[in-house]
C-alpha cells in the first residue's frame, strides 16, 4: 500500500458501498446538467472514496482518460490537486464546465486538463513527474457503451432509440481498437502514468468484465496481466459497488441496455447477471515495493 497515504487506507473494506444513491442523483447540481450526455462516466461515489482513502489534501491526483472530469472533480472538492488528460476536445469542453462548476461551489483545490493522447502523458505532464500520490482511471469498454434511450412509452410506442452512446467517431480514439490492440494503449498509459507517481504512489483502475459476442471477458483480470508486463504489482483488489446495499441485499440499479441484454443472453442459453460492482484494482511500481512482496 501506499506508506505516504493516510491510516484509513489500511482499512478499506473490501466491498464498497458506493451505489447507495443512483449515478444521476450523485451527480445531481454537482455536473454541469449537458455534461450528463458522456456514454462512459466514472461513478462520483467510487472516486470520492478512492481519493479520501488513498490521498491527503494537497495531493496531486491524476486521471489520463478523464471523460467529463468525474475524477478531478472529486479530488478539488476534497483539497486535493488534480490533471487530467482527455482525447476528444467535446469531453475536454464538458470537464472544464464541471471543474469551474466545482469551483463555483467552493471546491478548493487546483487542477489542470490537457487535450491529447494519454498513451502519451509522460511526456504531456513532464513536470509532474514523481509528484502524484494517485493515478485513478478507468479504460474504456469499446466505441459503443450503455448511453441514453427513448423506449416506446417516451415516444408513443415506437422503436426503442439510442443517444449519446458512442465516445466518439474519430478512429484514432482508443475505444475503437479490439481488445489486444486496446490493452496494449492501456498499458502504454499505465506505463506512462508510473512515472508520474511519486515513491509510494499508487495507480487504481475500475474495470469490469465484459461481454463480446456472447463470450465473458475476464477484463479485470486481463488490465492485471497487462500492468503486470509493465512492472506494476496488484496490491489490493475491492469491489466498488454500483447498486444499492440495503439490509444486507443489493437494490439493482442496473441500466436498461443492462438488462436488455442480461435478457437476451438468458434466452440465448447463456447464464449471463446484471453487472452490479466494478472492480477496483490497486497497483504499485515493484520497485517501490519490498523484495519479498514482489
Amino acid at each position: 500500500m501506499n506508506h505516504n497515504a493516510p491510516s484509513s487506507a489500511t482499512g478499506l473494506v473490501s466491498v464498497l458501498a458506493t451505489g447507495q444513491r443512483p449515478s444521476r442523483l450523485q451527480r445531481r447540481g454537482r455536473y454541469t446538467p449537458e455534461s450528463m450526455r458522456h456514454p462512459g462516466k466514472m461513478l462520483p461515489a467510487i472516486a470520492a472514496t478512492v481519493i479520501e482513502a488513498f490521498t491527503r489534501p494537497g495531493d496531486l491526483v491524476v486521471d489520463p482518460m478523464c471523460g467529463i472530469g468525474t475524477t478531478l472533480v472529486e479530488a478539488i472538492h476534497q483539497g486535493r490537486n488534480a490533471a487530467g488528460v482527455e482525447y476528444e476536445p467535446d469531453f475536454v469542453h464538458l470537464a472544464l464546465g464541471n471543474l469551474r462548476h466545482a469551483r463555483s461551489q467552493g471546491a478548493t483545490g487546483t487542477a489542470q486538463l490537457a487535450c491529447g493522447d494519454a498513451r502519451n502523458i509522460a511526456t504531456i505532464y513532464r513536470a509532474l513527474q514523481e509528484k502524484a500520490a494517485l493515478v485513478l482511471t478507468s479504460p474504456p469498454y469499446g466505441a459503443h457503451t450503455h448511453g441514453h434511450i427513448r423506449s416506446g412509452r417516451d415516444n408513443g410506442g415506437g422503436k426503442i432509440l439510442k443517444r449519446h452512446h458512442r465516445y466518439s467517431t474519430d478512429r484514432g480514439n482508443l475505444a475503437h481498437q479490439p481488445l489486444p490492440a486496446l490493452l496494449d494503449g492501456f498499458g502504454q498509459i499505465l506505463d506512462g502514468s508510473a512515472a508520474l507517481l511519486r515513491p509510494g504512489g499508487l495507480i487504481a483502475v475500475t474495470v469490469r468484465p465484459i461481454r463480446a459476442r456472447g463470450e465473458l471477458i475476464d477484463l479485470p483480470g486481463q488490465v492485471v496481466e497487462t500492468a503486470r508486463k509493465h512492472g506494476l504489482v496488484l496490491t489490493g483488489r475491492h469491489a466498488a459497488l454500483l447498486a444499492g446495499l440495503r439490509e444486507g441485499r443489493l437494490v439493482n440499479r442496473t441500466s436498461f441496455f443492462q438488462m436488455l441484454e442480461t435478457r437476451r443472453a438468458r434466452e440465448r442459453g447463456i447464464p449471463a447477471c446484471a453487472t452490479a460492482h466494478e472492480d477496483l484494482l490497486l497497483l504499485q511500481r515493484s520497485t517501490d515495493l519490498p523484495e519479498a512482496s514482489r
